[in-house]
């Protein structure tokens, strides 16, 4: 059985991702084997798998290429053909090249299997800022059920904390309905998500909850107030234990946090799992 390849972390250590309008002629001066150059955009096609699905309005992306050109080569890799190369990274850039006029543009070519390239494409399209809350844990699940990454390894390659990858993937436990009212209401808050998580697991609540901090416009920091003042409570009166319930993307494993306190926040939650794990490796 061959040993899996190693995992690709996006561009080569020694290129960077932003540089002056001169950095392919410079690449291709400072290496013996030249590792960007210009290529015509007839050339280039699209990768149809790649995880970025809409482009968005190109006008004005396009008036500054027109006018600063492109800043940022696009990635891409042999499409079997000498003369045809497919975009791993940049199809965005690409279409609003075309739309500019530009006959062709700067790349680096990369040499990845198709696989490898769509794992690139997936971590480059992570690092975005315009992405939803839900965008973003469906490339973190992405990233574990296809690439095999743990949580420490998404977020070393989206350089983001580990905390903030496995909260992100928790939102994931929203059903389809409460996901649906998200999007209408317009809320793109992920920390006010996973507050409202945190307040109730029925979905009929979630809901009202969600049409009310939309309605009166409330903040994470409200919730917690909220929760604070209005404790949750079972059917005996008492005040209702907070549990933490997390489910492995891969349904391969389930964790359930139980706390005697009712309401727990975040730094509660990361110090007692980061209590768990300190006495586990005791144990070895």
């Amino acid at each position: 059985m061959s040993e899996p390849s190693p995992k690709k972390r996006g561009l080569p250590e020694r290129v960077k991702m932003r540089h002056d309008t001169h950095c392919v002629e410079e690449l291709a001066a400072r290496h013996a084997e030249p590792v960007g150059r210009m290529m015509a955009i007839s050339s280039l096609e699209p990768d149809p798998n790649q995880p970025r699905s809409t482009m968005g309005d190109l006008a004005e992306f396009a008036a500054s290429i027109r006018d600063k050109g492109i800043l940022e080569p696009l990635l891409v890799r042999s499409a079997g053909d000498s003369r045809r190369h497919r975009i791993i990274s940049g199809e965005r850039r690409y279409r609003a090249a075309i739309e500019a006029g530009l006959l062709e543009v700067p790349v680096i070519e990369m040499d990845v299997t198709e696989e490898e390239a769509l794992e690139i494409a997936l971590i480059e399209n992570l690092q975005r800022k315009d992405l939803t809350p839900f965008e973003e844990a469906e490339g973190y699940r992405a990233l574990g059920e296809r690439h095999g990454y743990t949580h420490e390894e998404i977020a070393e390659a989206v350089s983001r904390g580990r905390s903030v990858v496995t909260e992100t993937l928790s939102l994931l436990q929203m059903t389809a309905r409460v996901r649906e009212t998200v999007q209408a209401l317009g809320i793109s808050s992920k920390s006010l998500l996973l507050e409202v998580m945190r307040a109730t697991e029925d979905e009929e609540e979630m809901i009202r909850l969600l049409e009310d901090v939309a309605e009166r416009g409330l903040s994470r920091d409200d919730l917690r107030a909220r929760a604070r003042r209005t404790p949750r409570r079972g059917a005996s009166g008492r005040k209702k234990p907070h549990v933490f319930k997390f489910r492995a993307p891969d349904k391969s494993y389930s964790l359930s946090l139980t706390f005697r306190r009712s309401t727990v926040d975040r730094a509660d939650l990361i110090e007692a799992l980061e209590s768990i794990l300190k006495g586990l490796k005791k144990e070895r």
